[in-house]
Parts: structure tokens; sequence; C-alpha cells
């Protein structure tokens, strides 16, 4: 059970630039996560996962990286994250980091050799191609940041891939060297006692070396996920350009690295036009991932009809593989916004934490979200974001999920002593974290008791899922079963209160999660927000 730890693990995702500034410029920093790591012990969460640390030019904050395996100086050292680890580890925490490996920056050294000419080492390890003969790029692949995802280079007389920013070239992972050097990467960190690794767009490593171009989505189809949907990225049908079969083999021999350190695991970030079955294909055979979320649940539609399909999709495509769960992350408009504006800004947030909480699968809870934040108010001459500049206004990227965490109702939330580097919205300087522990009834105590009652359920942790009929479609309800014990999940996310007729034999109702519900007869009365668990007889 140890060494699966991350099975059915809830995992606390911290953005470093902005959750704790211990130097005093602005920007978060490793010494910082670690004067906080006592505050995240006691939400009783498992493991803790860090945006990228690596040494990078910060043209994408750190998912342009230059070098693999050192800290950029703006979060710390070498040192400063093995004192991390093992605090962290003190405190029963595991600790994940990110891996982004698709694609570099165009100042990693390896990045510069191979853009020098055609025969040196390195020529190979980057996506290279020939113009067409009128000299435009060799097909329509598009970035996802926006443009063509092909950028002319006057020294090679190619052009280079870019999946995202033209200063983020991609690998070419047919290169078996590429593979090697990677691998060889995060060993380095296994040794150094990281408990594993969040794969960022894990389903971009290889491209179709016949480079043919994509076909558009077909009338009526569904665009593809992982982008705003008025993004001309998501008109095409991503068939060569990702999710090639050849990243199979290469997750094979990345899960053969992992089996060497027992007790670590894998998350993989799955952006794909049909995310479940990608999902499913690289978490089954326990040969591959660990686990993998896909962007379902970070989209806009939210309904319960939305919610039972995504679950009951999940739970019928993924079958022995295992999804991780995350309705907020760095990426995306913070849930309490995108979802619950309309709603109670206190007990729908709860109760979406309730239902992720009650999946089969991990989870991941982004940082904030404890607090009950909605989305920052980042105005247009504070935006940071490279995504959202160029969107602007209809997408304003992603700096409004971004901003610091706020410890205290003071100045910059006493993220730092000094202007941070995206500003601190007022709004969420009452709900800072501070302020809540002093308030028993407040949110933060409502999420850190809903964790801790949850942990306490093996069947929430690790059982199977099978939905049941309760004679009300806006209602979600199913059981979870774990060896002997089965618990029957019943979720109000309305914000009306609704009715369930209960076939089931009830063996006892379920306290301690914080939630309300009557029963009379057969008949389950949920008021609006609400949750019900009890075990079967």
């Amino acid at each position: 059970m140890a060494l699966n730890w991350w099975q059915g693990g809830i995992i606390y995702q911290i953005y470093p630039r902005s959750f704790m500034d211990a130097n005093g410029d602005g920007i978060g920093d490793l010494k910082g996560i670690t004067g906080k790591l006592d505050y995240v012990a006691s939400l009783g969460v498992n493991a803790i996962w860090l945006s990228p640390i690596f040494t990078s030019p910060m043209k994408d904050f750190g998912y342009d990286v230059s070098d693999y395996r050192d800290i950029d100086p703006m979060f710390g050292s070498l040192a400063d994250f093995q004192t991390l680890i093992d605090r962290a580890h003190a405190r029963g925490l595991k600790v994940m980091i990110d891996q982004v490996i698709s694609h570099s920056s165009d100042q990693h050294p390896w990045f510069e050799e191979s853009r020098q000419d055609r025969t040196n080492p390195k020529a190979d390890w980057y996506v290279w191609a020939d113009p067409k003969p009128d000299g435009t790029p060799p097909n329509n692949w598009l970035a996802i940041f926006g443009g063509s995802a092909w950028k002319w280079d006057s020294r090679r007389l190619q052009y280079y891939l870019h999946n995202f920013l033209e200063s983020q070239p991609d690998f070419n992972f047919h290169h078996p060297e590429v593979r090697n050097v990677h691998l060889d990467s995060m060993r380095f960190w296994l040794e150094m006692g990281v408990d594993g690794f969040r794969l960022d767009t894990v389903n971009f490593y290889f491209h179709s070396q016949g480079l043919e171009d994509n076909p558009p989505v077909p009338p009526g189809e569904p665009k593809t996920k992982g982008a705003p949907e008025d993004n001309p990225y998501t008109y095409q049908r991503h068939v060569y350009d990702l999710s090639r079969p050849e990243n199979l083999i290469f997750l094979q021999e990345l899960r053969a690295l992992m089996d060497e350190f027992p007790g670590t695991t894998t998350v993989g970030e799955i952006g794909d036009d049909f995310p479940l079955k990608r999902m499913a294909q690289y978490t089954d055979g326990g040969d591959k991932l660990h686990m993998a979320y896909t962007f379902e649940l970070l989209n806009k539609p939210r309904s319960p009809e939305f919610l039972r399909d995504v679950i009951r999709t999940t739970n019928d495509s993924v079958r022995d593989g295992w999804p991780c769960w995350a309705v907020s992350n760095h990426d995306v408009v913070r849930m309490r916004t995108r979802w619950g504006a309309d709603e109670d800004p206190i007990q729908y947030p709860l109760v979406i934490l309730a239902l992720t909480l009650s999946l089969r699968g991990s989870v991941c809870l982004y940082q904030g979200e404890e607090l009950g934040l909605p989305e920052a108010d980042v105005p247009f001459e504070r935006i940071q974001d490279p995504y959202g500049i160029p969107l602007w206004p209809v997408f304003k990227g992603r700096d409004g999920c971004r901003t610091p965490m706020v410890w205290e109702d003071a100045s910059h939330g006493s993220f730092s002593t000094t202007e941070p580097w995206l500003p601190v919205d007022a709004r969420h300087l009452p709900l800072s974290v501070a302020t809540q522990e002093s308030n028993p009834d407040s949110f933060l105590h409502q999420v850190r008791q809903l964790i801790h009652w949850r942990q306490s359920q093996p069947a929430l942790v690790r059982g199977e899922l099978t939905f049941i009929d309760v004679g009300n479609e806006d209602l979600l309800a199913f059981t979870r079963c774990y060896e002997e014990d089965t618990v029957l999940v019943v979720i109000n996310v309305t914000g009306q209160s609704q009715q369930a007729i209960l076939t089931e034999t009830i063996g006892e109702v379920l306290t301690g999660h914080g939630f309300e519900s009557q029963m009379l007869g057969q008949t389950l009365t949920l008021p609006a927000y609400q949750a019900y668990y009890a075990t079967l007889a």
C-alpha cells in the first residue's frame, strides 16, 4: 500500500513563482515553499507537485528549460531543493516535479548546437524540415500559442517545429539519444529523492516523420481539447503532430526507469482530440504511465449531465488504468469563477471538491483552491502570460489563476515584502490563510475537514465506481467498492434541493465530512450543494 500511495492520493499543486517569496524579490522560491510545508501537510494531502523550477529564460515561466539538471537561481539552488525534499519527507509529503521534455528553450545549449548546421552531433536532436518549393512551411501544423508551428532558421535554411512559443523548439524523439538523455535527467532527480513526475504535454513527444498535413475537424464533430475554442488550433484534427503510436514505446521505457525506484509515480497531462481514449491507452497495462489527466473537467461545461457523462466515460474507458482528476490548475480559469460564477461562492466550490474526492482516481488540488479563491483580475498592463497577450481581450491568458497566494490580509497578501511579479487581487485578501484559520467555520476549515475525512475512507480512496439510478438526473449517484466495504455517494451540485429514491439497503450513514441530508423512508432529500455518504448493508 505504501508503494502505491499515489493511487487515490491527493496531490497539492504549487506554482513556485506565486506560493511564497522568502528573499523579497517579488517572486516565489524554494525556501518560501519549504517554510510553508507545515501548512500544506495540515491539509491532509499526500504530495506536492512543483511546476517547473529548472534553469530557464522564463519566456514561458519555466516551461522553456535551458538546463534539465539545475535549479533556476530565481528559485534557489540544488541544496535548497534537497532541503525541501528532506523536510517534505519528514512531514509525510511526497515531492513531484514537472518534466517538460517535449521541447526545450531555444537557449538550451543542445538547440544552439543543433541550429548551427545540418551535420553537427546534435543536428537531428530537434525537428527540422525543408521548406516547400515556394519557401513556405513544410505543412499546415499550428502552434497552440498562435500561428504556424514552424519557425524559419537562416543558419540551416530550414524550419524547426515548435508546438508552443517560437522560443520552444520541439525535440525529435525519434532520435534514440534524445530519449536517453531525458531518461538520464529524470534518473538524476530520482536519485536526489523526488517521488515522481508530472509530465507536461505527454502526448506531444513524437511527430509523424512524413510531415503530412492535419485534416480539418469534420463539421459537427467536437473540436480538440486543451485550447480555447476561438483558437484556430482547435480547427484541426491533430492526427500527425501528436499522440503518435511510437510514444507508447517511450512511455514503457520511462516506466521501466520508474520501476527501479519503488514508490515513485508519473502523472501525464493529455491534450488530445480524444483525451479519454488517450488516457486509457497511456495508463492501462501497468507498463506506461501510472496515471494521467485530461482537460475534460478543466473546460467550461459543468451541468450534472456533463459531469456524469465525463465520469462515466472515463470510468468505462480507463479500465485498469488510473485517472487523475483536476478542476483547476495553472492553465485555466479558477473553478469558482469558471463554473461557479452564478452559484453560492462557498458551498458550490466545496461540493465540487467533494465530488472530485469521491471519484475513482487521484486528485490534484491547485494552490488557493482550498481558500475558495475566484479568478484574479489582472489589468492588461500587468499581463505576463505570452499566451494571453496576443489573444486579448477574448482570451486573457492564464495570469488570473497564477497570482500570489494570500497568506494574510495585508500588503501583497504577505506573499512578499515587495511588489509581486503579478498583482494580488483585493478580493483575495479577506480569503487569506490567516483570516480563514482564525474562523472555525471558514471554507479552509471545511476543506481540511473534508480531506481528512476522505483520507480515512478506503472505499473512496481506492474503490471501484459504479453508477446507480436514484430517479433524478440532477443528482450524481454511485457506489465505491473496495474489498468488503461499499460506500454509497449521492451528490447535489445544483442550487436547488433535490430528492433521490434509494433502493439500496443502507447500513450506516457516514458523518464527519460536513454535509447535510435528510432520509425519510427510501427518499433522500439533499439540500442545495450537499453530499450524502453511507455504507451499504
